[in-house]
């Protein structure tokens, strides 16, 4: 293919045709600063931050929006001349006219890629009427906080749950000045279809989209004496809790968290991984189920809570086929509540569960009523990564000075299986793992089924059990799993058993995750740092198999009784339906 030849301030360089000016200037190292822009889902051009000038066949140079400008042969772009800093900083000045600026208490504070841009082309004041909108908070849904007067309208929320999840609940109302982002007909989020994955609030650059915070709730337990207060992290937070104190992203602090929530005070410091290997030998042992016996074919997973109220919403002829499973999060508590509670001679009435979860649904299902054990909901507190980092800061722990220690015993020991649970492919691989173990009677010569990993929106694979081919399919993104589910309604693909994340790659892109701004997530994969970060952890293990852990083995042994029995199925399991009230 011929290239195209243009120069970069001054410096000459060949692309490929269609090539937008933005990514020949990133190519060229060249830092262009966008708003609106990301990549693939909302090329819009609407915001103007992303201006510089272009001179084609000898024309005087003219301003254009570089996300969307496609080069030409022979141009010659200027990306900071007086010209297009003044156009920027204006753009910026007239975006904080009518912008909420409390900065000092807003949940984004120096997190915030309006107030960098601000701070960056020298926005002292704003020489326009600030006419505020009026605050208009909407926290019906108690999980996902909208506040429209930090709202920029840069669309990229709406393009995050339209192009990314296929829910699209929320998009431009109104007209003119009175434009803003919402729900059709003015409804609150409580009363709409949202499935609560946050993929909304990881895509705003501003305030605007937050999660409703509960350290404050954390911190009063820990202080309470009558109270005993335990903590487990899921398998992606240890490898990007880092990204909130500098970091690399990748980088794997498993034992910094475990050393900060001991220094906390909590009771008991767990591994939600731990609980990754209950949810794999259950779930394995309700495949063979249906394999063997009969039933509803393909089982799906029912790990990712976003995933399960988009299939109750939206596929509820799907239902009976979604594993009886509860998440790792739902064993997790169940088993504190019970098992747990008993060996340690605690009223569970007593206990306060608190998890930490990459993901905003998770603050969902940790009060669904279908969940409780005996009457008591099994998470008290769902926190998310960010909130994490914030509670870490507020008790002043130095989080990367820390030295590692470990999580404690009684729940505090995972398989490389359970780790490999945040990132797509995962719990498909960890399931296989036993799964072929356990029905070929024999060690496997290699645990790693990559044939499930990678990115990709849909990854299909044919596994042979005793010489019977299992068709199994991996999906992440829910605008993918839709795609997917349609298929298999509409007979065009069969298949045994079939993953579905929530959020696009997994839960390390999680809604509740570290917010990276645009400048790196649209040249950079943050997923695939995130995900090696845990592949490396599980290959370094000597433990990689669910079954193998000797806890879940002392459990069953001790508790449980066998797996998928009578008991296992009172504590571990639950049961869903259509959903016909979307935010209870």
């Amino acid at each position: 293919m011929d290239k195209v030849n243009i120069k970069i301030n001054g410096v000459a360089m060949a692309v490929d045709p269609g090539t937008t000016v933005l990514k020949a200037a990133h190519d060229a190292g060249v830092d262009v600063p966008t708003l609106c822009y990301m990549k693939e889902i909302n090329e819009i051009g609407a915001c103007r931050i992303c201006m510089v000038e272009v001179s084609e066949g000898g024309r005087p140079a003219k301003l254009v929006a570089s996300c969307v400008y496609p080069v030409s042969e022979g141009m010659e772009v200027f990306t900071s001349t007086p010209k297009v800093i003044k156009a920027r900083k204006t753009t910026l000045e007239l975006i904080l006219s009518n912008h909420n600026m409390q900065c000092l208490t807003c949940q984004r504070n120096q997190n915030c890629e309006l107030q960098t841009l601000a701070q960056k082309y020298g926005v002292e004041k704003v020489r326009f009427d600030h006419d505020v909108f009026e605050e208009n908070i909407d926290d019906t849904t108690g999980i996902i906080v909208r506040d429209n007067s930090k709202c920029i309208l840069c669309r990229r929320c709406v393009a995050a749950c339209k192009a990314r999840q296929d829910v699209a609940v929320i998009g431009a109302t109104q007209r003119g000045f009175d434009t803003e982002i919402g729900c059709a007909f003015e409804l609150k989020l409580k009363d709409v279809p949202c499935v609560s994955c946050g993929q909304c609030i990881v895509a705003c650059p501003t305030g605007a989209l937050h999660e409703k915070n509960e350290v404050d709730k954390v911190i009063d337990v820990l202080g309470d004496e009558s109270k005993h207060v335990v903590i487990a992290i899921a398998p992606s937070v240890r490898v990007h809790m880092g990204e909130f104190f500098g970091m690399p992203i990748g980088t794997n602090t498993h034992g910094k968290i475990a050393t900060a929530l001991k220094m906390m005070g909590f009771d008991g410091v767990f591994d939600v991984d731990t609980a990754a290997d209950f949810t794999i030998v259950e779930e394995g042992t309700e495949l063979l189920h249906r394999l063997q016996n009969g039933g509803p074919l393909p089982l799906i997973t029912s790990c990712s809570p976003g995933w399960v109220k988009f299939a109750e919403f939206y596929y509820p002829e799907l239902i009976e086929n979604v594993s009886s499973c509860k998440s790792p999060q739902g064993m997790y508590g169940s088993l504190m509540k019970t098992y747990y509670a008993e060996k340690a001679g605690i009223d569970p009435k007593d206990m306060v569960v608190v998890s930490v979860m990459p993901c905003t649904a998770k603050k969902f299902e940790s009060g669904r009523e279908d969940l409780q054990v005996d009457g008591l909901d099994p998470i008290d507190i769902a926190l998310t990564s960010r909130e994490l980092a914030d509670l870490i800061r507020r008790m002043g722990i130095n989080f990367a000075g820390l030295e590692d220690s470990e999580y404690d015993p009684i729940f505090g020991i995972a398989s490389g299986a359970g780790h490999i649970f945040g990132v797509t492919g995962g719990v498909m691989e960890a399931a296989l793992r036993t799964v072929a173990e356990i029905v070929n009677g024999e060690p496997l010569e290699k645990v790693d089924f990559e044939e499930v990993r990678g990115f990709e929106g849909i990854k299909e694979a044919t596994i042979k059990l005793k010489g019977v081919d299992v068709n199994v399919a991996v999906t992440s993104g829910l605008a993918n799993a839709r795609k997917l589910l349609d298929q298999v309604k509409n007979g065009e693909k069969d298949y045994h058993f079939i993953e579905v994340m929530a959020c696009p790659g997994g839960c390390v892109n999680g809604g509740g995750q570290p917010i990276q701004p645009t400048s790196i997530t649209n040249f950079t994969d943050i997923r695939e740092a995130r995900a090696k970060a845990l592949y490396d952890f599980d290959a370094e293990l000597p433990l990689r198999k669910s079954h193998e852990n000797p806890i879940v083995k002392e459990v069953y042994e001790t508790y449980l009784g066998e797996y998928g029995s009578e008991k296992a199925h009172h504590i571990l399991h639950t049961t869903y339906a259509q959903k016909t009230k979307y935010n209870k």
